[in-house]
């Protein structure tokens, strides 16, 4: 087992800076507890195998990130999941664990932020990391305390998405009768809007946020349908404010269509319901009308054809001409026909 240092970091709470050191300790893998609604998967993937043997080759390289556990013995896992699953594939007991004292709001921050830097996250894990980040920003802004410790470099509840502000303490530049600069705290808190300041954070517009925090309303069996490539994100934003019964149902009829609606027919599922007037008929009757990509297709390329047009005819004239020569087809076969 490698030998690692306590580091140090500088937290600034109210104008003074004070040192955290962290610990860092060599835990058994069954001293550490998986975060509570953890949105992030680990599979037993490709990706997953190398990771083992790279771990059985040079150990485990960046100590994983912990808490003492808030409801028991032990600790509980913050950063580190997949390196823990990986461990336990190449029998490997003892990990290193930076131990550091962090209340739940700063916890599922840290959490969020070291696994939102991987590079394959499906779209539910981006739903529910998004809201849970929302929510602890949210109730940090209700303690007017948004200082929380760095995270290594690299629930489902019904939670309002809607403005809430977070505070900051404001400070305002000033100069004394010397000429020197300085700062001071200002009586007047500066004040953030959360899901603006989410947004900025993860380098997403404000209502791309809002559409991913949407699909944490879906169903398991439709959201799978989002992670599996099955449905479109849009579609799957509109058919998030169908009720849960409503949803289910939905899936019943596409089951049985052996098809997903277009964004119109979403949003008009989406309407219905709104206004009550969904039902299971309705669904069947919209997911049936033939969308524009089901209508089938005659393609010839032009390549073929254009030595047979005038070098002047644009492309309506063309297919114009085409439509004609069908038509003029089509009368002959039927007059001889007619004729037998």
């Amino acid at each position: 087992m490698k030998e690692y240092s306590s580091s140090q970091e500088e937290v600034v709470t109210e104008g003074k800076t004070n040192t955290q050191v962290d610990e860092i300790k060599n835990l058994r893998l069954n001293q550490l507890i998986n975060f509570k609604d953890h949105p992030f998967k680990v599979e037993t993937n490709t990706e997953l195998f190398e990771l083992m043997q790279s771990i059985e080759k040079d150990g485990v390289l960046v100590p994983l990130l912990a808490r003492p556990n808030p409801n028991g013995e032990g600790y509980e896992l913050i950063s580190g999941h997949r390196r823990k699953a990986a461990c336990e594939w190449a029998g490997v007991t003892e990990v290193p664990v930076i131990v550091r004292d962090l209340d739940n709001c700063q916890a599922v921050i840290a959490m969020v932020d070291s696994n939102l830097q991987r590079e394959n996250i499906k779209p539910s894990e981006k739903a529910f990391a998004y809201r849970m980040k929302l929510e602890a920003m949210k109730q940090q802004g209700k303690r007017n305390d948004l200082t929380f410790p760095q995270v290594e470099e690299k629930l489902r509840g019904d939670i309002s998405i809607d403005n809430p502000t977070l505070e900051l303490g404001k400070v305002d530049p000033f100069i004394n009768e010397n000429g020197e600069w300085g700062i001071k705290n200002s009586d007047q808190p500066l004040k953030i809007n959360s899901n603006k300041e989410l947004a900025r954070q993860v380098g997403e517009s404000k209502a791309q946020v809002e559409r991913y925090i949407r699909l944490t309303y879906l169903i398991p069996k439709i959201l799978d349908m989002v992670d599996e490539g099955k449905m479109a994100f849009t579609i799957a934003v509109e058919l998030s404010y169908l009720k849960e019964e409503e949803q289910y149902e939905l899936h019943a009829v596409m089951d049985l269509e052996q098809c997903t609606p277009s964004l119109s027919q979403a949003n008009r599922l989406k309407r219905m319901s709104q206004k009550g007037e969904l039902d299971m008929d309705e669904m069947y009757n919209i997911l049936g009308e033939e969308k524009p990509n089901q209508r089938e297709q005659i393609k010839i390329q032009s390549e073929r054809l254009n030595k047979y047009f005038p070098t002047d005819f644009t492309e309506h004239q063309k297919v114009e001409l085409i439509e004609k020569l069908v038509k003029d087809w089509h009368a002959a076969q039927s007059l001889k026909k007619g004729s037998r």
